[in-house]
């Protein structure tokens, strides 16, 4: 099955890692926030976020969507203010997702000791260089300062190798480039981002105090490959694209190309909550809330982020979360669905 690469959708702008809105789901500045008010706040789950020791809001939010729809800035302060006020606490992007990084910056600066910070390494490539060298200690120890000057502060507190191929990991120079900034105060913690092979090498290498990789309903294949061995070594898990791009919404074939193979898987799979009429459904038992909730069961994994460009939007998919585990019958149905159907080209979506 013809896969498309992680770095033909960052160029092509179709690289969201959640780049949609669905509805039912969703140090530096001078001048200070207002304090929300209590009664704003939702009582959403909180977790340990692996040998971190980082209390995490299960729902955080993925800064891709707003960058590669260049959502604009008061919309964005909008819904990032509102999220907070809500209870999020983990905002995750990359130096890739054009301007995501500055516009979080500008957004919330100023509110930095309430959420934490986690962005990626690996893409961005000045000009005058080649793409190995955005692997290289070099390279990813430019990138970080780049970030932490667009992001407005001096560290964050999780910097993560962005979808690089094992031989890279192999090689050794962006692990370097992570622990040296982890060294130099600029990240307190350093991650893998990514899926498949990749991501059990990384596991595997015990240099990583998190990862971050798709689990869904139509992308299970990580939950038996290395979700385990990720769980017993304590790392911070993050999942992402927990709700598979809300593929079964489509009638016809997508016309974003990052959401057509979970579109094609769902045409198989044909679980009874993401078809037909059903797909309407809203609440924590509708399509959404059950792939939401698919995910958040899944043994090791600690906050989903999904993107928005809605305002309202975080605080009604974190809702959907506190109808808590699904039914032992009904995650035992979803995952003998996927074993019965699922074939060896259905790997990990990066």
């Amino acid at each position: 099955m013809h896969q498309i690469s992680r770095r033909t959708l960052l160029a092509s702008g179709l690289g969201s890692a959640a780049a949609l809105s669905i509805p039912g789901l969703a140090r530096n500045v001078a001048h200070a926030a207002p304090q929300p008010e209590e009664k704003q706040r939702m009582n959403i789950e909180h977790r340990t976020f692996g040998k971190t020791g980082l209390s995490v809001a299960v729902l955080g939010f993925g800064g891709s969507e707003i960058g590669y729809e260049r959502t604009d800035d008061a919309t964005v302060s909008k819904l990032l203010n509102a999220a907070l006020d809500a209870g999020l606490n983990v905002v995750d992007t990359a130096e890739c997702y054009i301007a995501s990084e500055e516009q979080i910056a500008k957004a919330i600066g100023h509110r930095r000791k309430d959420f934490h910070l986690f962005t990626k390494v690996g893409h961005w490539i000045p000009e005058g260089k080649d793409e190995s060298w955005g692997w290289t200690k070099e390279g990813v120890l430019a990138s970080i300062d780049r970030s932490l000057q667009r992001l407005k502060t001096d560290h964050v507190e999780l910097v993560q190798i962005h979808s690089c191929r094992v031989e890279q990991l192999r090689e050794g120079g962006c692990v370097e480039g992570l622990r040296e900034a982890q060294r130099q105060g600029k990240t307190r913690f350093i991650g893998y981002s990514g899926d498949r092979e990749a991501a059990v090498y990384a596991v595997n290498m015990d240099v990583f105090d998190a990862l971050q990789t798709s689990v869904n309903i139509a992308d299970q294949q990580g939950i038996d490959l290395f979700l385990p061995q990720a769980k017993s070594k304590n790392l911070g898990v993050i999942a992402k694209r927990p709700i598979a791009n809300a593929a079964w919404r489509y009638d016809d074939t997508p016309g974003n190309d990052y959401h057509v193979e979970y579109w094609k898987r769902f045409q198989k799979l044909k679980f009874p909550f993401a078809s037909g009429e059903a797909r309407n459904v809203q609440g924590p038992d509708g399509p959404v809330g059950t792939a939401l909730r698919f995910t958040l069961q899944q043994p090791g994994v600690h906050v989903a982020i999904v993107g928005t460009s809605k305002p309202e939007r975080w605080a009604e998919n974190a809702a959907l979360t506190k109808a808590g585990p699904l039914k032992p019958e009904q995650m035992k149905a979803i995952r003998d669905r996927w074993k019965e159907v699922a074939t060896a080209e259905w790997v990990g979506m990066t």
